[in-house]
């Protein structure tokens, strides 16, 4: 047993999930494989950047760089190749392909299903991807159970895939807070010299989801009221070279990490890319904005809390109303800034790509005007401070192990 209630013996557990690269899920994998007695962690790529505690086993050579053309067409062949590594009960899967995988290897090798759902699938499958809903509505029916990270994730797969209810369990994302207690105290060496001015922080993939250009462009007219702000971004992704020449197209003095450029505290915005440690970043910051057009169970916003900053979050499905505001209707979005008990819910942008040059939507006022005052206000900033911290504990190991340990062992 490495936490919570013991697993029966005779139960044997694998992770499938897609690959180790960054991300909300693989950090969560990375925490499970500490705490949960896992077997081996079997990957469908070869992309690692976190410490596992479990053997890894990789079913391809594919890599994020790969056609998701390719690898969605490879999901039989994949689920040929991962009855090999099966001698488990369980199976646990986390993200959309490796849960197809999951399923129809469970067709042949008659193994138990759990599989996990991170975001809100009906706003991530959209355009070129509409494709995989009707695979999550076929599919998703044949697992044994289905774990979601928030209400809203589940009432998602309720109302738009006509999932059971009973099929479906909600445990929250688990933070390990003495690591992260830990990790933020590490050197954060020639950049402690841009920490010494105001900063905001954003860590995220740099893709539509994560809606970081309007950040920028709330971030440029902050900059006319509070001329030594800095904003820093930790991250990658397919939109990175448009975030970059969009930033600069705004007037603002960028650096990032893949440029030669120098550093030095004479920019304004700068994107560092994936770190694996974001906590000596975000402890240094004033305050932490989530611009999300959509989530899951945001892990960035709790372990922000966790590193006792204050946090600014867009009030999108699903997950931040779930955190800041645990007392009210988790399906209500607001229209106006809310002060909410553990952090401050905001509007949710609209999602469209505007220039360099157009002016702010009225949502984009209300956040600036928010992030204004809460920059300027000491004590607004010192009791979200206090109140982050204390909501990031509810989801430290010793509650939130023990709900996977009762799933396991129903099973």
């Amino acid at each position: 047993m490495k936490g919570g209630k013991c697993v029966e013996m005779r139960k044997r557990i694998s992770i499938l999930i897609n690959s180790l690269a960054g991300g909300g899920a693989e950090r969560q994998v990375s925490l499970l494989t500490k705490y949960l007695n896992i077997d081996k962690v079997i990957l469908l790529e070869n992309d690692i950047n976190y410490n596992i505690h479990s053997n890894i086993k990789v079913l391809t050579n594919h890599t994020g760089k790969t056609s998701s053309v390719l690898k969605t067409l490879y999901i039989p062949i994949y689920a040929l190749k991962l009855k090999k590594f099966i001698s488990n009960n369980i199976i646990i899967s986390f993200l959309e392909r490796s849960n197809f995988v999951n399923i129809c290897s469970k067709l042949v090798k008659k193994h138990k299903v759990i599989i996990c759902e991170r975001i809100e699938p009906s706003q991530e499958f959209q355009g070129k991807k509409v494709f995989v809903k009707p695979l999550i509505r076929f599919l998703y029916k044949k697992a044994d159970f289905i774990l979601a990270n928030s209400k809203g994730v589940k009432w998602n797969l309720i109302v738009h895939f006509g999932v059971q209810p009973q099929k479906i369990k909600v445990i929250y994302n688990v933070l390990d807070l003495g690591y992260i207690d830990k990790l933020s105290k590490q050197n954060i060496g020639k950049l402690k010299k841009i920490f010494l001015y105001p900063t905001i922080i954003n860590i995220g993939r740099l893709t539509k989801q994560k809606g970081q250009w309007f950040l920028l462009r709330i971030f440029s007219h902050i900059k006319k009221e509070l001329s030594q702000i800095k904003l820093v971004i930790l991250g990658d992704g397919e939109l990175r070279d448009f975030l970059i020449q969009f930033s600069k197209n705004l007037g603002l003095k960028t650096w990032s990490i893949w440029n030669n450029k120098k550093l030095n505290e004479n920019y304004d915005v700068y994107f560092l890319g994936f770190q694996k440690n974001p906590f000596k970043y975000t402890i240094h910051s004033e305050i932490f904005v989530l611009s999300s057009l959509w989530e899951g169970f945001p892990n960035v916003l709790l372990e922000a809390m966790a590193c006792g900053v204050p946090v600014i979050s867009s009030d999108c499905y699903s997950g931040p109303r779930e955190i800041l505001a645990p007392d009210t209707d988790f399906i209500y979005k607001t229209k106006e800034p809310e002060f909410a008990k553990y952090g401050i819910l905001m509007p949710i942008f609209d999602g469209k790509f505007y220039s360099a040059k157009a002016p702010l939507t009225r949502e984009e006022r209300q956040w600036v005007k928010v992030i204004v005052n809460i920059l300027k206000d000491k004590n607004l900033r010192e009791g979200y401070k206090k109140l982050a911290k204390k909501r990031a504990t509810d989801f430290s190991i010793k509650n939130i192990i023990p709900k996977w340990y009762e799933i396991i062992n129903m099973l």
